[in-house]
């Protein structure tokens, strides 16, 4: 029987160069005891590799998304190897690449690859040069707007697949209208919105992080003028639509975290360390290595076991949800940015859903009639 397997890794672990003020990965790396482990070197990948084809077998899909940090920071001739040991495996498997990138120092010399291996980008912009460079800045706090611009533009040129991601700060959250506005005029086929989180360690609620109230507006506006470009003939993907579309209509599950059951994510570091979840790579969590152990090898491990069938105890609003069963309370770690309010009286996903499901047997008759 075939299957797809799914990696996320790290080469350049936290190391970036920006300095983006509402980061969750530099949160994360600054409370372990290792902030960065640097750049994944070619011995690692060398080993890596071999290790993750030893429990694939030929026809099986390999999914391998690159992130940060800035993961570009590991260099062109990093991405290189790794895709030439790749090709050097004699099993017949599916590769897909994905890479997340702040945008800003990839030149036009990276487009070949991106183009002839066929990668899926994730590129970062916060909606307007406003937004953006409110946050997203440099080590010399300088806004980083019109580099991506630019970025954007090669990948258009070259016709490279790109995903745009916007975090949902609680401020972005206080203008769908302009924002999407933003995206249409840019001719953004493929958006989605981060919600932005507070520190995992956090003892206060900063301003960036994003409420379930605030959430829930940012939907709820964002939800008719979306209809209305589809009624118009016109299909732009918004990554939460689709997904809550598909889930309840079609049963398929395409987030981590929607249905409130997590999953082991293999999250490598450049060490070649692995753990079951980006917002979780801490010391704590650590499943083994990559060069020492087998995919099924760590997913053995008791680390593994303990953070499948961690069972959450949910707020008692959720008793009176007619969405519980297939929420469960979503993603523990976007528990405070989008589903249940301190107050114990709101959900801002519940709000979505109320608003979203009337309309989806209509909604997807549209998404099929413009090609969706």
């Amino acid at each position: 029987m075939k299957k797809t397997v799914n990696l996320l890794i790290k080469p350049a672990s936290a190391l970036c160069n920006l300095r983006c003020k509402y980061c969750f990965y530099a949160n994360i790396s600054s409370i372990r005891e290792v902030r960065s482990y640097g750049k994944m070197k070619a011995a690692v990948v060398d080993e890596m590799i071999p290790n993750v084809y030893a429990d694939l077998n030929d026809g099986d899909e390999l999914s391998i998304a690159f992130q940060g940090g800035e993961p570009t920071l590991a260099g062109l001739s990093y991405f290189e190897h790794f895709i030439d040991v790749i090709e050097q495996q004699p099993k017949r498997v599916k590769v897909h690449y994905a890479i997340q990138t702040n945008g800003t120092i990839m030149s036009e010399l990276w487009m070949p690859l991106l183009r002839d291996h066929h990668f899926l980008v994730g590129l970062s912009i916060d909606g307007g040069p406003l937004y953006h460079d409110l946050n997203r800045v440099d080590t010399h706090e300088r806004g980083t707007f019109w580099r991506v611009l630019k970025t954007k533009a090669l990948f258009d040129q070259y016709g490279i697949d790109y995903n745009v991601l916007c975090v949902l700060t609680n401020e972005l959250a206080k203008h769908p209208q302009k924002v999407y506005k933003f995206f249409q005029e840019q001719d953004v086929q493929f958006i989605q919105f981060i919600p932005c989180l507070d520190d995992l360690d956090a003892t206060a609620k900063s301003d960036f992080a994003l409420t379930p109230e605030r959430f829930a507006s940012f939907y709820q506006q964002l939800f008719p003028l979306w209809c209305n470009e589809l009624k118009a003939g016109r299909y732009r993907s918004v990554k939460l639509f689709d997904d809550v579309l598909n889930l309840f209509l079609h049963g398929q599950v395409n987030a981590c975290g929607l249905t409130g059951q997590c999953q082991i994510q293999y999250v490598i570091e450049a060490d070649g360390s692995v753990y079951p979840c980006d917002f979780y790579a801490l010391d704590e969590y650590r499943l083994g290595y990559i060069q020492e152990s087998t995919l099924r090898e760590l997913f053995s491990q008791p680390i593994a076991f303990d953070w499948l069938n961690n069972k959450r105890t949910l707020p008692t609003y959720c008793d009176t949800c007619p969405f519980k069963q297939m929420c469960c309370g979503g993603c523990k770690r976007m528990k405070d940015a989008m589903y249940v309010a301190p107050s114990n009286r709101f959900c801002g996903y519940r709000t979505v859903l109320e608003t979203v499901l009337p309309q989806a047997e209509q909604v997807m008759q549209l998404v099929g009639q413009c090609g969706g």
